[in-house]
């Protein structure tokens, strides 16, 4: 009887307080709701409609006209293409990169904090200032880039790097990389130091090399916040704006306009309201995609780890 009053009143105090977090939670969710929910559903509305110079800016109901446009429209897959290119190169390398500077980070050295502090500062600048150094950096008369391998002997004449379609996006990767892997590297290295060193001891013991507890302890244990790290870093990349739009404004002839790019200019320069709406639509979904199915693997990896 008395275990039963007592779960009673336990329960009961657990309503309460989630009544109460409820509460608290109510205003942010509103603001959410207003900031990002009704955006989206304008923006689904808006698709099924023309609105655009020839309408005079008046919507047009035209049903799924333009998303049948957008399966024909050699524009829209080509910067789908090189979003998804350069979500993919960056991404990678970030990981890669991430990994290895939380390792050395995670290491007892002499000036260990200011260390982490410099590694964290380029996450932490502007991104669209970064891009305006950036650019300046792989200018081609004046960039310090040609300007070290000038000096070095390795080329003879400056390279066109923001001129060339190729040079242009391997640039922009750059860039990306050098500025967002520090973000991949402080996540990183908050799950190593929560890793218990008690394993690799216990590890080492059993006659197992460095190499060895690496790939059986620190990556399965890092396995879900790399996924998590990856999940952050292909929604920003896949919708790039700034950066790409500092550096080379999607150039050139194109060959660095990703999404985000391709749907300004359908909705600010060329007013297609309607057109522009059914690609943020698209564009949405397929993060949305990409996020559930990182999530699934997630839960996946939390249920084989358990």
């Amino acid at each position: 009887m008395a275990n039963t009053v007592m779960m009673s009143k336990l329960h009961a105090i657990r309503r309460q307080e989630q009544i109460t977090a409820g509460i608290f939670l109510l205003p942010a969710a509103i603001l959410l709701l207003f900031v990002f929910g009704y955006p989206i559903v304008r923006a689904f509305w808006l698709s099924f409609f023309a609105k655009n110079l020839a309408t005079k800016l008046q919507p047009v109901f035209c049903g799924l006209d333009n998303y049948a446009r957008m399966v024909g429209d050699g524009h829209f897959w080509q910067s789908f293409w090189i979003a998804t290119t350069f979500t993919t190169a960056s991404v990678i390398l970030e990981l890669l990169l991430g990994l290895g500077i939380a390792l050395v980070l995670n290491q007892k050295f002499w000036g260990q904090g200011g260390v982490r502090t410099i590694a964290i500062l380029p996450w932490a600048l502007p991104t669209a200032l970064m891009g305006l150094a950036w650019a300046w950096i792989f200018n081609d008369q004046f960039g310090v880039v040609n300007d070290i391998l000038l000096r070095l002997g390795i080329i003879k004449t400056g390279i066109n790097w923001l001129g060339e379609p190729t040079l242009a996006l391997l640039a922009t990767i750059f860039a990306d990389v050098w500025k967002t892997t520090p973000f991949i590297s402080i996540l990183l290295l908050a799950s190593l130091q929560s890793i218990s060193p008690d394993l690799y001891e216990a590890h080492a013991m059993d006659g197992a090399k460095p190499w060895q507890s690496f790939y059986q302890i620190t990556l399965p244990l890092l396995a879900p916040q790399i996924l998590i790290a990856t999940l952050f870093r292909f929604a920003q990349a896949f919708g790039i704006f700034d950066l790409i739009a500092v550096m080379t404004g999607g150039g050139p002839g194109g060959a660095t306009e990703v999404i985000s790019l391709y749907i300004y200019s359908t909705v600010m320069r060329y007013l297609d309201f309607g057109y522009g709406a059914a690609l943020m639509v698209v564009t949405f979904l397929l993060l949305v995609l990409a996020v559930a199915s990182a999530s699934f693997l997630l839960n996946k990896s939390r249920i084989a780890a358990k």
